[in-house]
């Protein structure tokens, strides 16, 4: 571990002692924060250690100058580690006990599946399962219904998502969810797209928790305004789609040299949606507060692993949001806010699942073989000491 002094060097500041001191005693943790991706590889390098997440100043005019003997905001923030995210994780997570029922631990509803798209539904609704939900919903095509009921007697499928009172039948089930997850295997029919448009505005009049991916991410892009200003929703877009969305919010192609200053951004123009851009590093935040998921994967980019961080994101943020509407402040969920580590935690369970996937099967591995692996993964992320 490097010294303080040995980092500001780094980047070329010479800052006495005392003053540092002084700057921890106003922060309760301290590490560096790097706009730029070139300087968190340099203080990974210089370090031997991952950089894992960064605040952003509360005041953007919070810049200090390095001749002055200060320290510009940008590099010096109250952040929190890898272990410290997981841990605020762990103390959202329900325990299990005899006196539950049924429903209590998460009811996940997926709203995506057509005649084309079977798999995708399924991978998202049978992880929120597998990562601790009780009930799993699917809203799909009728076309699409047997099929999915088919791959497991454990999600509830409704066949109503191209029926003409599909707004409707969707919006009175709406009230018993604790989140929803939209797009998995939707398609681009324009009459569904129209549809969900319709139901995540109802779920927004609902103040429901919506995890938006794939196709879902289409829509979006088609209509900003469908999503913009929602602080309860999460979108999970990959290179492509982010460059897509990113692209029609702002009127311009993003920088990809800077693509923490591009994630920040773009959630801001949509009014502080919370975006997790997925990559080699997956970048989460909600335009002023960012994380960075390094977590250990696999080089193995198998279809329908966003379909699993989809669904694990949909149990997670209700346990994350159950913690901050039961005010339990002893979680320290409020360091990060709800959407973040549920976003975190879900990201880390996915990579530590292709991980151990990739480490059974190799180059043959699929999204069947990750969500074989959420029991383990999850033990090792959340139930160990």
């Amino acid at each position: 571990m490097r010294t303080a002094e040995q980092v500001f060097e780094l980047f070329g500041f010479k800052i006495t002692t005392g003053r540092i001191d002084s700057l921890l005693r106003k922060s309760k943790n301290w590490a560096s924060n790097f706009s730029r991706d070139s300087d968190r590889r340099r203080y990974e390098n210089f370090c031997n250690e991952p950089y894992v997440q960064h605040f952003t100043p509360k005041r953007s005019d919070d810049r200090l100058s390095p001749t002055s003997g200060h320290v510009r905001s940008t590099f010096l923030m109250s952040t929190l580690s890898h272990s410290h995210v997981i841990q605020i994780a762990k103390s959202v997570i329900p325990p299990l006990h005899h006196g539950m029922h049924k429903g209590q631990a998460g009811r996940v509803a997926v709203l995506g599946g057509c005649q084309e798209y079977t798999g995708a539904p399924y991978f998202a609704a049978i992880t929120a399962l597998k990562v601790g939900a009780d009930l799993s919903h699917v809203f799909c095509t009728s076309s699409a219904a047997t099929v999915i009921k088919s791959y497991s007697p454990e999600l509830i499928v409704h066949p109503v998502l191209d029926s003409l009172t599909a707004v409707t039948e969707i919006s009175q089930w709406l009230p018993r969810f604790h989140s929803l997850v939209v797009g998995p295997g939707l398609g681009r029919d324009e009459q569904l797209l129209e549809i969900v448009s319709e139901v995540i505005q109802k779920a927004r009049e609902q103040q429901l928790p919506i995890v938006i991916d794939a196709d879902g991410l289409f829509l979006v892009t088609q209509n900003p305004d469908i999503i913009r200003g929602y602080t309860n929703a999460v979108l999970t877009p990959n290179v492509a789609e982010f460059d897509r969305l990113y692209e029609r919010v702002l009127g311009t192609k993003q920088d990809p040299s800077e693509p923490i200053a591009m994630a920040k951004e773009l959630s801001k123009q949509l009014g502080h949606v919370t975006v997790v851009q997925k990559g080699s590093h997956d970048i989460i935040t909600n335009g002023d507060k960012v994380l960075v998921c390094s977590e250990e994967g696999s080089p193995r980019r198998c279809g329908g692993q966003g379909d699993l961080l989809s669904g694990a994101l949909g149990t997670f943020l209700f346990w994350s949001k159950q913690a901050v509407d039961s005010n339990n402040e002893s979680c320290g969920i409020d360091q990060c806010g709800y959407t973040l580590c549920a976003a975190y935690a879900s990201c880390s369970l996915t990579r530590l699942c292709n991980k151990m996937a990739f480490r059974e099967n190799g180059r043959s591995t699929t999204t069947t073989d990750m969500i074989a692996q959420i029991s383990k993964a999850f033990i090792t992320l959340y139930e160990k000491n």
